[in-house]
Formats: C-alpha cells, structure tokens, sequence
C-alpha cells in the first residue's frame, strides 16, 4: 500500500492506519490487514474495476451465508494525483480451507464434514435471485440486458480465448480439440440458461475462511471472500469451481461438498434444488473459467492448473 493510500483509509474511517501487512488477495486486487489506532483491525482491498458493485453483492450474499461487512468504499482517483479504489472491510479470524486441505492431520471422516459443511454453505449462495441472468452493471445490482443464453456464448467465448492462450500452455490441436468439445456441450446448458441465482464465481479453497465449531467436533465456514467476478446465473458453476481441482485434496472432502451442495442447509433456508446433471452442467459451465483462465501470461500457477485440465477433458470429457 502507499502511504497517499494509508492516511487516505485512515481518515475515512476516523482511525489512522498503524500498519498495513499484505495478504493473498484476488487477481485485480491488491489486498492487506490494517492495524488501527486505538486497537482492532480490518481489510483493505485496493484496486478492481468497480468496487462499489462488489459491495452490494456482499451485502446480498451477506444475507444467507459469512461474508465480512464492508466498512467503506472509496472510489478511485485521478486529479492531482492517481490513488487507487479502495474498499475496508472487517476483519473475520479464520484459516483458509485450503490450509486445511494443505496441511495434513484431519481424518477422512472430519474432511467429509468440512465439505459438507462448505457445500452448504455454497448452495446457500444461490439462494439469492434476480429478475434475469447476466452481470452486474451497477450497485444496485441491475442485471444488463441483451445477453445471449449461456449455451450459445460458450463456443464464441472458447474459439475467443484459444486464439490469447500462449503457445508454451496448449498446442494448436488441444486448442483447436477444446473449442470442439465446447461446441459440442454449449447445447446442454439450455436446461439452466434461465436461471438467476448469486453466482460467486470463483469459489475455490482460498476464497473461504473456516474453522472447528465450539464443539470441536464440527466445522463452520466463517467467511466467503472475494466476490468481484459475481453474476447471476446458475449456482451449479460455483459447486464445479470446488470441485475443478478436486484431485488435489485429500480424501473425504469432495464426497462431503458433494453430499452437502445437495443437501438442505442448516439453517433452513431454501435448497436450490438440483437438476439431476447438476455436476455435469456445472462442468460444461466451468469451460468458460477454464477458457479464461489459461490466457494469463505464462507461469501463472492456476492457468497452467487449468491447461491441465483442458489436456485431460480433451481427451477424456470432465474426468
């Protein structure tokens, strides 16, 4: 962070920052842990194109599932001097789900709990609607309009963001062989073209804060994180982020998410009732992120993640 930044944050919030300590954050962001005079701590994530809509789906999701409260929101800045956008948020202890996934030590039986536990908590999510499918356009979360169905974007998108991949990720036949397996599952996703559900859209272990309920026999989710790419859509996209990589973590885990994306949340909310090919049509939807994702530059860890899985789809569909 800048100092301009620092004292800018400080005088918003009436409390001067003392220290600012860099944390993981998203890929437009840059996202730190302030120390305030006077004691307590919260979040700045500096950056991103419009903070402001990120806010207000926070605050959307923040009525069925953890999210931090957003604090303030301050716009970014040109004249005289360029200060980028910034949004405060509380600060919410936790350790990442992935730490846990990463570090070993939780028998099989408390890892299916976990991810039931984050099924759930994902299903949750979608529980939340709009009028219509599409993005964002402003904070009150007015959905744009003329957008073509899911199922007839995928193959332009695909054909798209082959032509950006770097030729060291993907040669020109996995290219061309991606944008034909597109092209043949695009139609399946007519069946959820319609739906408009709170999609996050890059849940992933990094982006969820969890830890042992008071019990210590259990778990809770205490906060979803970084919601900058949220749409409207069909929640199955959110379920198959989870489980995009799935064969990195440890065992019991995907079984639990699985098991509780389907089931009925704790808090008896409604359920967002599965399609029978929920896991199948949350793959097809996954190929979007999966084509995005491996036109970042060369040696970025998760594109080169994704170009592994678009190896292995190719030529054997979503195994």
């Amino acid at each position: 962070m800048e100092l301009t930044e620092t004292l800018r944050i400080g005088e918003a919030m009436g409390r001067a920052v003392v220290r600012a300590r860099p944390l993981a954050g998203g890929f437009s962001h840059e996202t730190s842990l302030l120390s305030l005079s006077g004691g307590g701590r919260a979040v700045a994530r500096l950056g991103g194109a419009a903070p402001a809509v990120e806010a207000a789906v926070m605050a959307a999701g923040r009525t069925r599932v953890p999210v931090p409260e957003v604090l303030r929101v301050l716009p970014a800045v040109v004249e005289p001097d360029e200060v980028r956008a910034a949004m405060v948020l509380e600060y919410v202890p936790g350790t990442p789900l992935s730490h846990v996934l990463d570090g070993g030590g939780v028998d099989r039986r408390s890892l299916a709990a976990l991810g039931a536990e984050v099924g759930r908590v994902v299903a949750r999510i979608g529980t939340v609607t709009f009028d219509r499918p599409g993005f964002f356009t402003d904070a009150r979360l007015t959905v744009g309009r003329d957008e073509q169905p899911w199922s007839r974007q995928l193959p332009e998108l695909a054909e798209a963001c082959v032509a950006a991949v770097p030729a060291e990720r993907l040669d020109l036949a996995t290219r061309r062989a991606w944008v034909k397996l597109c092209e043949a599952h695009a139609p399946a996703l007519a069946a959820i073209d319609d739906q408009a559900r709170l999609v996050h859209a890059d849940i992933n272990p990094k982006n969820i804060l969890v830890s042992r309920a008071d019990d210590d026999a259990d778990w809770r989710v205490d906060a979803v994180l970084d919601w900058e790419f949220s749409y409207s859509g069909c929640p199955y996209g959110d379920a198959a982020n989870m489980l995009r990589f799935g064969d990195t973590y440890p065992d019991g885990f995907l079984d639990g998410f699985r098991h509780g994306f389907r089931d009925r949340s704790r808090d008896g909310s409604p359920e967002v009732p599965p399609h029978e090919d929920w896991e199948y049509l949350g793959r097809v939807l996954d190929m979007f992120a999966l084509s995005d994702l491996v036109t970042r530059p060369v040696g970025h860890e998760v594109a080169d993640a994704a170009a592994g899985v678009i190896r292995r789809w190719v030529v054997r569909p979503f195994t």
